[in-house]
């Protein structure tokens, strides 16, 4: 199919606007509207598949290429393609929304046809953003998200929705509009908006510098790095349970993405001069971070804090511009997609039970919830790093990476993954084991066929990262290895990288 990644992006976009016309009692609109969202996901998620599987492995460039003139005056294209990079992150969004349909089918009481219309919309947003080869088309994209993002958080959450969900339009439009002025000063020197031909183009460093900046402050904010991450605790908080897995498991990548796809490839020699600075940020936040963490009584604040947390590796291997550490970052927001999404199912399942998020209500719960606890438990040791789950290999490859590049970076970061057992131990300690004292949670209902069939494919997905993680390596190597090529050379050429970032450089062009 010629056209399958523009269905697979706006197919969701046609499902909400039917979903929307529904008309007829309250009650049948929005069964009706939930039935049609949800095959509108599956569908889109089966079209995804199919560029899986028609994907070859072996090819660098972009793949499924789409590409007509948008606005010509201007050199603004509608350019669209996916390389290994971006590939699974496409997979990953497509996944993740049938499954937040199907876990708030019950949870969703007033407004339902504007919710599953505002979900296919940040579907549509999401998978254009990994898609879109144009800075333009990509800024549509990535800054569409802030509209359905707001009415998820602004309408259907909790008691201080307002408040979070304006912090969080605050905060990310700041960052956009510094995205905006780098894009037109990119479309000024370059005389387009092609991101293709801005890869191989070469800037002066001193543009280079100030463009690397504007796009890092919006990307640093999405992800988001310390010290912009207060907006996350709010949001997630705040958020109902979908909107909470869509924001950590996509949102957060699609900042990580921009990192990969933008700034090292176009800013090469930026990216040389700032490593020290992500390094910097990135290991205060794994540490800082983890240390929060063990602090917190509400447990959707706890995994907020994990999440920036397991971002933070994620940013490191990014910046080592080693094959093992970028693969490692990559593989690593593949699995922290998956595993903190589960963890805020996992607090969904608990909160739409007891109405609370305070973890010294729980305790003994293994014993009113097995099923749940099991799948719990799972979930947790891979947010741990546990070998065999899918949190394993991408800490290891981010830390070997680390290695190449600064001991005292890796050897911080893995004193971060001593913090995170710590807290996520205790964490699963006090909610699942202990004394069953609050009366109320006897009573408690343990995993519904719905959730059941929810956790199922994120519980394979776990294991299949973990036990062979060569089905998602092999297909993003020839991507990455393009991307460090790119990087290295700015390297190379830097005069204000390090020794030690040089040296890796060097021992990256000698090593195969």
């Amino acid at each position: 199919m010629s056209h399958l990644l523009s269905l697979v992006i706006f197919l969701p976009l046609l499902g909400g606007g039917i979903i929307l016309g529904l008309r007829g009692e309250a009650e049948a609109v929005a069964r009706n509207a939930k039935w049609a969202g949800l095959w509108t996901s599956l569908i889109v998620f089966g079209l995804s598949l199919l560029l899986w599987t028609g994907f070859d492995t072996h090819a660098p460039g972009f793949q499924f290429v789409e590409q007509a003139e948008w606005v010509p005056v201007y050199h603004i294209g509608y350019h669209l393609g996916i390389d290994g990079i971006s590939l699974f992150f496409i997979l990953l969004a497509t996944l993740l929304t049938p499954l937040c349909i199907i876990i708030c089918w019950d949870q969703v009481k007033v407004r339902v046809r504007e919710y599953m219309f505002a979900l296919m919309v940040l579907e549509t947003m999401m998978v254009g953003s990994f898609a879109a080869l144009d800075f333009v088309l990509f800024y549509f994209f990535f800054e569409g998200v802030l509209l359905p993002t707001f009415a998820l958080i602004g309408i259907w959450g909790g008691p201080r929705r307002i408040n979070a969900a304006f912090k969080f339009f605050l905060y990310s439009l700041i960052g956009s509009l510094l995205m905006l002025l780098a894009i037109l000063a990119l479309a000024y020197h370059l005389g387009t908006t092609d991101i293709t031909v801005a890869m191989t183009s070469t800037l002066s460093p001193e543009w280079q510098y100030w463009l690397w900046l504007a796009f890092f402050v919006s990307f640093a904010i999405k992800i988001p790095m310390w010290p912009v991450h207060t907006w996350l605790l709010d949001a997630t908080v705040e958020a109902p349970t979908a909107a909470t897995v869509l924001i950590s498991s996509v949102l957060h990548k699609m900042g990580a993405y921009g990192l990969l796809r933008f700034l090292i490839p176009v800013f090469p020699e930026a990216t040389a001069h700032f490593i020290p600075l992500v390094f910097a940020l990135s290991v205060t936040a794994v540490i800082y971070t983890s240390l929060v963490a063990m602090a917190q009584e509400d447990m959707k604040r706890l995994i907020a804090y994990s999440s920036v947390a397991h971002m933070g590796f994620v940013t490191i291997g990014v910046f080592t511009l080693s094959q093992q550490g970028v693969q490692g970052a990559i593989l690593q927001m593949l699995s922290h997609g998956i595993v903190v999404g589960a963890l805020f199912l996992c607090a969904g399942v608990l909160i739409d039970r007891t109405n609370t998020r305070e973890i010294g209500r729980y305790g003994g719960l293994a014993y009113v919830m097995p099923g749940f606890a099991l799948v719990f438990m799972v979930f947790t040791l891979a947010s741990m790093g546990l070998p065999g789950t899918s949190g394993f290999v991408g800490e290891f490859l981010v830390v070997l990476g680390a290695f190449e590049v600064n001991t005292w970076v890796a050897s911080l970061s893995a004193v971060s993954v001593v913090l995170v057992v710590c807290y996520m131990l205790v964490f699963y300690r006090r909610v699942v084991f202990g004394t069953l004292v609050a009366t109320d949670l006897r009573g408690l209902l343990d995993l519904s066929w719905r959730e059941k069939l929810v956790f199922a494919p994120l519980l394979v997905l776990v294991f299949w990262m973990g036990i062979y993680p060569a089905s998602f390596l092999d297909p993003m190597r020839p991507a990455v290895t393009a991307l460090i090529s790119r990087g290295i050379g700015g390297v190379a050429h830097s005069e204000t990288a390090s020794a030690d970032v040089r040296l890796a450089a060097i021992s990256a062009k000698v090593t195969p």
